[in-house]
């Protein structure tokens, strides 16, 4: 699982999350990844998005310099705290080590740019909904994006976007939870 260290959700909070999910579930790894604070980007998947097994849309603006970003992947731990946390840089190694892949696919929002970047992530160009592996739901207003996704061999489904974008959710954000099948291979 992986949660944003953002506006909304604390550091402690994502470890009491952790601790509650290796005692009561399966999970063993949870990846906190520290996003900008600021109302923009509240939420992971408002920049940062699985769309496959091995891909995920990501606004470059959420990235340092050399493509860093801090992560923090917590596993159950020993003592009174219960976690093990590990800080890391490397977003695409950290996850790769976590999903078991010896490589995987990081698309940017704007194909990278910072011009078109900003203003496709205005649009929620991160903020996809994958209905299934290699399929996702996109607002039709980001063109260099949705482009770039099917130049990954993703099947892209553009839904017109001029009100709902302005209420500040991409299709992610205006969907619910739905049952899925188990996207580690």
């Amino acid at each position: 699982m992986a949660i944003g260290v953002s506006q909304r959700t604390s550091a402690d909070a994502i470890e009491d999350i952790a601790r509650n999910l290796f005692k009561e579930s399966n999970y063993d790894t949870v990846i906190a990844i520290s996003i900008p604070h600021n109302h923009a980007m509240m939420h992971l998947d408002t920049v940062f998005t699985m769309i496959n097994y091995d891909q995920f849309t990501v606004h470059p603006g959420i990235l340092g310099e050399g493509g860093h970003i801090d992560t923090y992947t917590l596993t159950p731990g020993e003592g009174d705290n219960g976690i093990h946390i590990q800080h890391r840089t490397d977003l695409k190694q950290t996850l790769m080590d976590a999903l078991h892949l010896d490589d995987l696919d990081l698309i940017p929002t704007g194909n990278g740019d910072p011009i078109i970047a900003g203003r496709e992530q205005w649009n929620d160009g991160s903020n996809t909904l994958a209905i299934a592996p290699g399929v996702v739901v996109t607002y039709n207003r980001n063109y260099v994006s949705n482009d770039l996704l099917r130049q990954h061999g993703l099947k892209v489904l553009e839904v017109i976007s001029s009100e709902l974008s302005r209420g500040r959710g991409g299709p992610r954000c205006m969907s619910c939870p739905i049952v899925r099948e188990d996207l580690t291979k």
